[in-house]
């Protein structure tokens, strides 16, 4: 019995709670959420009002200090000089500048009034995209409209000189002479430093073929020698940019040199070079008409049977083998890749055959070589 009763009372329910308790705990429960809701609402009332007021000030103040402005800082154009300026100035507009850059280097020097002035004059006025960088004479305190205006009058006040492939220094120095403010004196005495002219030593200081063909511009406080300099910096920049090592560079220019004087034709160029590399390989002579008339001082065109016989002219590769002892022009950025980058072939010989075209023909044997002369003879004959 004992045991029966004991396993009984172990096994009785548990009773439920009580749902008096139960509902008390949740009037309980309203009340707390209620007096919650009342200070988070009398706090909100407390902060709207105080943003309020802040914001009352905040806009006083800020629409006070705009007054004097006309609130400028949203809705006016930039600022603006007008006419054509006071006192003279000159400026530099770098190479690949763009309208942006060009107006702060007119803001910075006070010719325009403001950058956002001259983009927006630069931008409705025609042709502006074509301003050309250089050295320009202008006026302070100019309108932007009127500063575009004069840069698109491209009245730069420096000097501009093309120097062409194949000129040798002679040429150079004529071509400069001419269209610059320097004399020959100036330029031939610059020329005699080698090293204020920045010459390697690799070209045993002879510039010939160093001074690199392309458009230079001569600012007014320029000297002879900085022009000069520029020159042969920008030949040795090309060289580094082709891959051409240093002690590589004097023979890349001989023999670009001989291309340039030579080919007529950009597709000639590579063949060329081939043909060049395959007769120094096999230890013939260049036989390069070029380079001796370039010893003599004559065109290619005059030149004679006892011309091409004079042992005495160490640029007569029909009597010396080898290449020249220097260059023989200043070579184009072409001719020196077809040096870097000759193409396949076995060619050793090359003719043009129509002097006013320039059609050049190639050969790899004597025989094939001499169809090709007597081409050229019989168009020499019809045209003499």
């Amino acid at each position: 019995m004992t045991d029966l009763f004991e396993h009984s009372t172990a096994q009785r329910p548990t009773a439920p709670p009580s749902r008096v308790r139960s509902a008390a705990s949740k009037r309980a429960a309203r009340k707390r959420r209620r007096r919650r809701q009342q200070r988070t609402a009398v706090i909100m009332v407390v902060l709207l009002g105080l943003l309020g007021a802040g914001g009352v000030f905040f806009w006083d103040r800020l629409s006070g200090s705009l007054s004097g402005f006309d609130l400028a800082l949203f809705n006016s154009a930039p600022e603006d000089y007008e006419g054509s300026g006071t006192d003279p100035v000159q400026v530099v507009i770098p190479e690949g500048a763009t309208g942006s850059q060009m107006g702060q280097v007119l803001a910075d020097a006070d010719v325009v009034a403001s950058v956002g002035a001259f983009n927006e004059a630069f931008e409705s006025a025609p042709g502006a995209a074509g301003i050309q960088p250089g050295t320009y004479e202008l006026y302070t305190q100019m309108s932007a409209a009127n500063a575009v205006d004069a840069l698109l009058a491209n009245e730069k006040i420096e000097t501009e000189v093309t120097i062409p492939e194949g000129y040798t220094v002679e040429q150079v120095v004529d071509r400069v002479a001419s269209v610059t403010e320097f004399s020959r004196e100036e330029l031939e005495e610059a020329l005699a430093d080698p090293k204020a002219i920045g010459l390697p030593k690799s070209a045993d200081g002879n510039p010939e073929g160093w001074l690199f063909p392309k458009t230079y511009n001569v600012q007014p406080d320029d000297e002879a020698v900085d022009l000069l300099s520029t020159m042969v910096d920008q030949t040795k920049a090309e060289l580094d940019s082709l891959g051409v090592d240093d002690g590589d560079r004097q023979e890349v220019l001989t023999k670009a040199s001989l291309i340039e004087r030579e080919a007529k034709f950009e597709p000639d160029r590579p063949k060329m070079a081939r043909a060049i590399q395959n007769r120094l390989d096999r230890g013939m002579i260049l036989q390069i008409d070029a380079a001796v008339a370039y010893g003599l001082g004559k065109s290619g065109t005059e030149l004679t049977r006892a011309d091409l016989d004079d042992p005495d002219n160490p640029y007569n590769l029909y009597a010396h083998v080898g290449l020249p002892p220097t260059p023989i022009a200043s070579p184009g950025a072409s001719s020196i890749e077809a040096v870097m980058n000759p193409a396949d072939g076995d060619w050793i010989f090359w003719v043009a055959v129509n002097l006013e075209t320039g059609e050049t023909k190639f050969s790899e044997t004597n025989e094939q070589h001499n169809i090709y002369r007597q081409e050229l003879e019989e168009w020499m004959a019809e045209n003499s």
